[in-house]
């Protein structure tokens, strides 16, 4: 049966090793565990600023301004 998952190497300062094996301790979880979440994590946070980014340039590209995306919203939903 072949692995579905790879196995890499992490270098980490020693307290931060530290703290890792603190936390998945009391979280009863392996640290491949608790940097796997980590890793989620991070990546939904660059794909969310990435979204945001695009929002933001297009706001710009349209003159749209912040206080103005409410009504903008409840249009689209009304139909206007």
């Amino acid at each position: 049966m072949a692995r579905t998952s790879r196995v890499t190497t992490l270098s980490l300062p020693p307290e931060m090793v530290a703290e890792a094996e603190k936390i998945a301790k009391e979280e009863n979880r392996t640290k491949s565990e608790l940097f796997r979440e980590a890793l989620r994590l991070y990546i939904r946070q660059r794909r969310w600023q990435k979204i945001r980014g695009w929002g933001k340039n297009s706001a710009r590209e349209n003159n749209i301004k912040e206080k103005d995306i409410d009504d903008l919203i409840f249009d689209v939903r009304k139909g206007v």
